[in-house]
């Protein structure tokens, strides 16, 4: 991977403008688009209650429709959908400190600046946890977002040391911690009412999953990769990058599918393996998840420049809406599934099976679609992007 070092100019720097249109590339808003749809399907189990846990932590009483639909989902979404959102949040913030960068700005402004947006990440996930879902993914990426300040300005040659010595760690330690803890039993809910428990249990949940995702480095590999495809142009550029996009996709999808394999299967409910050969398993397929990840990103690339005669336009535009409205979009979709299956909500995910809930978070995420098309098409930002940018640079620059 071919890359060139963003250098820090020495003109004083200018307002930090909020990049046009015209300047978005349709690569990666496309991505993070199809992402949102695999965050949906992947949370979406977590919503569901009222059903017994096997010893795999799979909801029992499904039937083989469900099986299957969980199968699939295991196989080609489940542990792919953070390692995708992990290089594009490494994307964005090469993209952001890029930018800075030829305003003038020093790297010592533009970690000032990204700092002060993870700080706001990591608050806007916790109350994401505690007030509607726990599996919020905004906190560990916004610590994640402290500690790659220190890859911003770093060269390319030191940014592969990183990258493969961060790669070492990970298939050596963080993945070995994760698997344990992904295949540990559930903790037992609070006897209290339904609403406070969500509360308490996310007030609990936010930090251990910080200090978890930290500790393992699970993401460090996949955000400097991020940065990395950022300065070589692949994703911004797939049309002068198409044979290396096309390499990463296929062997990716080959990963994907053989890495997740022996999980989908029991999930599947055809193979019961040992405890050991389970934890195993989820080893295996959080390994893979990694290159999985990018081999997604590569493929949704590949999307993009095939696509590029719509421009923003028919279905291209609305998964470009969605992406430039990534932060509005995810958190709406705990807006509209919390409160509609959780018991301390509707209570519609009591003894739902898992096509039926995969069917909701589909419908939830082209509600989501829905609304970030109207906002386009009004010429708005997301909310919470307005809030983030807002939080960051102040009301004057924002």
């Amino acid at each position: 991977m071919s890359t060139s070092t963003p250098i820090a100019a020495a003109s004083p720097p200018g307002a930090p403008a909020s990049i046009t249109k015209a300047e978005r590339s349709l690569a990666p808003d496309i991505a993070r688009g199809f992402m949102l749809l695999f965050i949906a399907l992947a949370n979406v189990p977590v919503h569901l209650w009222g059903m017994e846990l096997d010893r795999y932590n799979h909801n029992t009483g499904q039937s083989a429709a469900d099986h299957i639909a969980y199968f699939l989902e295991q196989l080609l979404i489940a542990e792919r959908s953070r390692p995708m959102f992990a290089v594009l949040y490494g994307f964005g913030i090469a993209i952001m400190a890029s930018r800075m960068f030829a305003r003038g700005m020093d790297a010592k402004g533009a970690r000032k600046i990204l700092r002060r947006r993870s700080w706001w990440l990591l608050a806007f996930g916790f109350l994401h946890s505690v007030f509607l879902f726990y599996g919020d993914i905004l906190a560990p990426y916004g610590a994640m977002g402290l500690i790659a300040l220190f890859f911003v300005s770093l060269s390319d040659k030191s940014l592969k040391r990183w990258l493969w010595g961060s790669i070492a760690y990970v298939v050596l330690i963080g993945n070995v911690i994760m698997a344990y803890f992904f295949t540990s039993s559930t903790p037992p809910g609070l006897d209290l009412p339904p609403y406070v428990n969500q509360m308490v249990f996310g007030a609990m949940a936010s930090p251990a999953g910080v200090l978890g995702i930290t500790v393992s480095g699970s993401f460090f590999p996949l955000i400097i990769a991020g940065m990395m495809l950022h300065r070589a142009g692949w994703i911004e550029r797939p049309e002068a990058h198409l044979p290396q996009l096309k390499r990463v996709f296929i062997t990716g999808m080959i990963v994907n599918v053989a890495t997740s394999l022996p999980v989908a299967l029991i999930g599947l409910g055809a193979w019961e393996p040992s405890t050991p050969v389970w934890v195993g398993s989820v080893y295996l397929t959080l390994l893979g998840g990694l290159y999985a990840g990018i081999g997604y990103i590569c493929g949704f690339a590949l999307l993009a420049h095939k696509l590029r005669g719509f421009g923003r336009r028919g279905v291209p535009g609305a998964l470009a809406a969605v992406g430039e409205r990534s932060l509005t979009s995810y958190l709406l979709q705990s807006f509209i599934m919390a409160p509609l299956l959780t018991a301390w909500g509707f209570g519609l995910g009591e003894d739902l099976g898992y096509l039926a809930a995969f069917g909701i978070a589909f419908g939830t995420w082209l509600i989501t679609v829905f609304v970030a098309v109207a906002l386009d098409k009004a010429g708005k930002r997301g909310p919470f992007e307005v809030l983030l940018r807002r939080l960051t640079y102040g009301p004057k620059r924002a």
